[in-house]
């Protein structure tokens, strides 16, 4: 049998798919009720059938309220009035429909009637959510359509669009991260190290309470090395809730303007381990490749014993290097006594390995630099502030309690947590009295 073939854009095909699913509606129905009682989702729904789905769920709303559709027939007081354009808001694009337009037969102002379908659709706004979460992905706002299900005459966010979205959502989301605050959190590390994006510097400050968990603290443009900035940031997490006056192990990059910032903010008795990372690979860069294996694993063993052989051993490195490679001799005795805080403060090494160094901070500018990557164009220091603690945010969603968290207790009583707590408590109740 002979069968005839007709050809049709579209745009004709997604029309003839609706008008027949709106004329077989009985199989539609539920939807449609679950849709006008809100507890259908939309996207689900174009999820599984598609544009010409929501435009035959659109007709048998409007059948609905105006009656079926039969030519010749008076209907009753509210009538058809052709179809308009219309665009409903799905969670990651915006669809465009053609959506019946309904009007009492009485006219004038206030004459125009709502489908019902249609406004619940519409009020789904989870469109901006929706693309923070993407952008966040590290999917470029060029490449967003593309990770889009295909539809039939889907409009896809324009990129402008999409960089609105984003706009808002990390601006707010910088903001809510400045206005934290800590009175009620009880910190016992504090971590502060940096990242450069596109020539600019941010300070980056991450706290580890005494359960273990972490919390983004806050971020400073600008960079370890300068003082004003630490100092800056600082004062900041002093107002927001991180106070003077309570022993803390500070964690940090080995700038000295950092060390001299939390000196003048929190006071000289603080801890201060800097990072053996980064003297690590401070002290390699001055050396040739041939003596680097050696270097590398001579300042890990020395790492690993009680501070004063520790020092020791790496004295006796230094000196070693002080007459060929008198800049890997003087990085290494900067600031020694410095990497072996910890060691000395005697928490067991399930805990201590979590402290030397800012890995803490490390392991989510790992993150930022991968949602940064595709970022071809930086509209100043403002943007890159909002993509950093946007970014920082996102990551702290996944955030681990740091390992060893269950001995933090034994930090907490070498930096004399316990005895404070009791002198304040003092100090209170004398206060009462008085």
């Amino acid at each position: 049998m002979k069968t005839d073939y007709q050809i049709v854009d579209c745009k004709d095909k997604s029309r003839q798919l609706a008008k027949f699913l709106a004329e077989n509606g009985q199989v539609l129905m539920p939807m449609v009720e679950l849709i006008e009682n809100a507890q259908m989702s939309v996207h689900q729904l174009m999820t599984d059938l598609g544009r010409a789905t929501l435009e035959a769920v659109l007709q048998i709303s409007a059948a609905g309220v105006a009656g079926e559709n039969h030519q010749g027939k008076t209907g009753g007081e509210v009538v058809r009035h052709g179809r308009q354009s219309g665009t409903v808001s799905l969670k990651d694009r915006k669809v465009r429909v053609e959506r019946p337009r309904l009007r009492k037969r009485s006219g004038g102002a206030g004459a125009e009637v709502e489908v019902p379908a249609y406004e619940a659709m519409k009020t789904d706004d989870s469109l901006g959510e929706q693309v923070f979460k993407v952008m966040m992905r590290g999917v470029s706002t060029r490449n967003y359509k593309e990770i889009l299900v295909d539809a039939c005459d889907a409009v896809g966010v324009s990129k402008s669009s999409i960089s609105r979205e984003f706009v808002e959502a990390s601006a707010k989301t910088y903001e809510e991260l400045l206005e934290r605050r800590f009175e009620k959190t009880d910190l016992l590390v504090l971590y502060i190290d940096g990242i450069v994006i596109s020539g600019h510097s941010i300070l980056v400050a991450i706290g580890v309470d005494a359960a273990g968990y972490k919390h983004v603290l806050g971020i400073h443009e600008g960079a370890s090395e300068n003082a004003t900035v630490v100092k800056a940031l600082l004062s900041d997490l002093v107002e927001r809730g991180v106070k003077p006056g309570v022993k803390r192990l500070f964690v940090i990059d080995g700038s000295k303007a950092l060390r001299a910032g939390i000196d003048a903010v929190y006071g000289a008795d603080n801890p201060v381990q800097r990072c053996r990372l980064h003297k690590e690979r401070n002290v390699l860069d001055y050396l040739p490749d041939e003596q680097k294996d050696y270097a590398r694993l001579t300042m890990r063993a020395a790492f690993t014993l009680e501070a004063a052989k520790g020092e020791r051993r790496l004295e006796t490195l230094a000196k070693q290097y002080d007459k060929e490679y008198p800049g890997a001799a003087g990085s290494l005795r900067e600031g020694m006594a410095e990497m072996f805080t910890v060691n000395g403060l005697g928490v067991p090494s399930s805990l201590r390995r979590s402290l030397v160094s800012t890995n803490i901070i490390e392991s989510p500018n790992s993150g930022i630099r991968m949602r940064t990557r595709r970022v071809t164009e930086w509209d100043g220091g403002k943007m890159i502030l909002r993509w950093v603690a946007a970014s920082l945010v996102s990551a702290e969603e996944k955030f681990r309690r740091v390992s060893g968290y269950k001995d933090l207790w034994m930090l907490a009583s070498a930096l004399e947590r316990n005895e404070q707590k009791n002198l304040h408590s003092k100090e209170e109740d004398r206060a009462l009295a008085a």
